[in-house]
């Protein structure tokens, strides 16, 4: 059977995904797309699989997982939680072999070659896109990025970017700058790193785009959503059934679990563009930051709090809740993140208060952001 691949590339990272499945391949240019410049190539010839960066091989094939599971059960193994799976991880001879039972899929990993194998073709490709992510990270990590919890967004190559805690407004902020005519870099983490020149380059982090019903209804979104969702579009698998449901059934409330956590549509990153209309940057420099808050209560507006970087906006391995890095992936390396916040300190920052009056917070954002850009 011929082989197909993905060649993902941004920066001085490579990472190529192959797969008997075109299925599989198609997820990760389709995941990845402009944003990391990923690329396809069917049946490739030899020299497309060359390991010069990072390889992973994803194939659906329940026999093998079975085999998988087998060696973790009989080299002894630690259970951990990865991408919110359960996950039994055993090493042996340098070789890190893992299995997520409850989603029969089995990962073997030696190096920077990783081959993941499962018994239905979505997981193989949501697990495969997942990996080749970690292999850019890694290889960015070495050459000196770090991970920002943030989003940013962009104007003639410059970023603004909007840092806080979950739920401090990072993802509400970098839309709204989007339907503003901005173009939308990141929506929740982003690398960044210092350059000689002084300043400071951003590229994007692609992941799933979680937005609530209540700011895709605030923002004129929702509709075009259900719409699609109606017409038989669908959405990252991620995203729990109860969501679709709501949506087909056109709830607009925000839909919450039992434990207070709000469940929301899971955009593919193409879909924000397709669907939603949003432009992708896929790289800028940093121009200033962005600290906001959410306070239904509060006017719109600036406020003088003083926040700057701090150590819980730089994701690392103490920090990283949903991709611990249990295959070796990410190089020992200090992170650098006094140099990048004496870099960062140089920039406007702004930090302001948003509430769910989503025009009023959106002027509040436009203007602070354009403000940012004439400073810098």
């Amino acid at each position: 059977m011929p082989l197909s691949a993905t060649r993902i590339h941004t920066d001085t990272a490579t990472v190529t995904v192959a797969s008997q499945d075109r299925a599989v391949t198609d997820w990760s240019t389709r995941y990845f797309g402009p944003w990391w410049n990923a690329t396809a190539a069917a049946d490739p010839g030899p020299g497309a699989l060359a390991d010069d960066g990072g390889l992973v091989l994803a194939d659906v094939d329940p026999e093998r997982v079975d085999d998988v599971r087998a060696l973790v059960t009989d080299y002894g193994h630690e259970e951990v939680t990865y991408a919110n799976a359960r996950t039994l991880v055993a090493r042996h001879e340098g070789i890190t072999y893992a299995v997520q039972p409850d989603e029969r899929i089995g990962y073997q990993v030696t190096g920077r070659r990783l081959v993941i194998v499962g018994a239905e073709p979505e997981p193989v490709a949501v697990a495969a896109a997942r990996l080749a992510r970690e292999l850019v990270r890694g290889q960015l990590l070495a050459d000196g990025w770090t991970v920002l919890h943030a989003s940013a967004a962009t104007r003639n190559g410059r970023a603004v970017l909007t840092l806080g805690d979950k739920g401090a407004g990072k993802t509400t902020t970098g839309l709204l700058l989007a339907l503003s005519g901005w173009g939308l870099l990141a929506n929740d983490r982003i690398f960044v790193r210092p350059e000689a020149d002084g300043h400071v380059r951003v590229l994007p982090w692609p992941s799933a785009a979680a937005l609530g019903f209540g700011l895709l209804d605030a923002v004129g979104l929702y509709d075009r959503t259900r719409e699609r969702v109606l017409d038989g579009g669908q959405l990252h698998p991620t995203q729990h059934p109860t969501v679709t449901q709501a949506l087909m059934g056109g709830r607009r409330e925000p839909l919450w679990r039992a434990d207070g956590k709000e469940r929301k549509p899971q955009f593919f990153p193409d879909q924000l563009s397709s669907w939603l209309g949003l432009t992708l940057s896929t790289e800028a420099r940093a121009a200033g930051l962005l600290f906001p808050t959410m306070s239904p209560h509060m006017t719109p507006g600036l406020v003088e709090n003083g926040r700057t970087l701090t150590a819980a906006d730089v994701f690392d391995q103490k920090t990283e809740d949903r991709y611990p890095d249990i295959f070796g992936l990410t190089p020992t390396i200090a992170t650098g993140s006094e140099t990048l916040s004496e870099f960062l300190a140089q920039l406007p920052r702004r930090s302001l208060v948003l509430n769910h009056d989503t025009n009023a917070s959106a002027t509040v954002v436009t203007r602070t952001a354009e403000e940012i850009l004439t400073a810098s």
